[in-house]
């Protein structure tokens, strides 16, 4: 009587495992709630571009390039006495009538050996993926000739 019990009772669980697994398998997924929509900031404006790439260039010239070209561009930042050749004199306006804007703009990115000119003019590789900050940069290097 005790193995019929012990079987009756593994039928009953096994049958009731087997309901169980059906009705869930059964059961329809609820629909998840929808997702936030992600916020979207404005797309900025060409001239809100162009301030602030202007803006960015006004700070990089005044924290990189003041200490050899000097803050009005004469070659006579406070690093420049040390320095053979001397910096560059942005001043200079027969300078600025020969050479292009990409010139400038590849020794602002690759620094003075990428262009055969000297080592001691850095690279600012950090600023290869600012194009509208390098235009800008060199925009205000020829704004300096005189």
């Amino acid at each position: 009587m005790l193995q019929r019990f012990v079987r009756l009772a593994l039928i009953l669980v096994a049958g009731f495992a087997l309901c169980v697994g059906c009705s869930q398998t059964e059961r329809k997924a609820e629909p998840a709630p929808p997702a936030a929509a992600p916020a979207v900031a404005p797309a900025p404006t060409p001239a809100g571009d162009a301030v602030s790439a202007k803006a960015e260039a006004e700070k990089i010239f005044s924290e990189r390039c003041v200490t050899c070209h000097g803050a009005k561009g004469g070659g006579d930042g406070p690093a420049s006495a040390g320095l053979v050749p001397k910096p560059r004199n942005f001043q200079d306006a027969a300078w600025h009538q020969s050479v292009s804007d990409e010139y400038i703009e590849q020794i602002v990115q690759y620094g003075g050996a990428a262009v055969g000119k000297s080592p001691a003019m850095p690279a600012n590789p950090d600023l290869m993926s600012k194009p509208a900050v390098v235009a800008a940069l060199r925009a205000y290097v020829r704004a300096l000739a005189k």
